[in-house]
C-alpha cells in the first residue's frame, strides 16, 4: 500500500464522524420512542433501515477516497517520454 493510500485509511474514519454520529443518534432517537411494549417491533426495522444506509455511504466514501488518492498519486510527469 502506497503513502497516499495509508494516509487515507487514517483519515476515513474522522471523515465518517459525522454520518456515524447522525446514524447512532437515529437509532437511539428511533429506540427511545418506541411506544412499551413495543420496543422492538417499533423500531427493528427503521433501525435496519439505517443500518443498510450508512452501510452504504461508508462504502461509497471509502471507495470515492482510494479513487482520489489514486488519482492524486497518478503523475504524467513519472511517464517515460515516448
Amino acid at each position: 500500500m502506497d503513502a497516499t493510500l495509508k494516509g487515507t485509511s487514517k483519515q476515513f474514519p474522522e471523515s465518517m464522524k459525522p454520518e456515524t454520529d447522525f446514524y447512532l443518534k437515529s437509532v437511539m432517537q428511533v429506540v427511545t420512542s418506541a411506544p412499551d411494549g413495543e420496543w422492538i417491533a417499533a423500531s427493528e426495522e427503521p433501525v435496519r433501515n439505517f443500518s443498510v444506509e450508512i452501510r452504504r455511504r461508508v462504502f461509497e466514501q471509502a471507495m470515492l477516497q482510494r479513487i482520489d488518492a489514486a488519482e492524486a498519486a497518478f503523475s504524467l510527469s513519472n511517464r517515460p517520454n515516448c
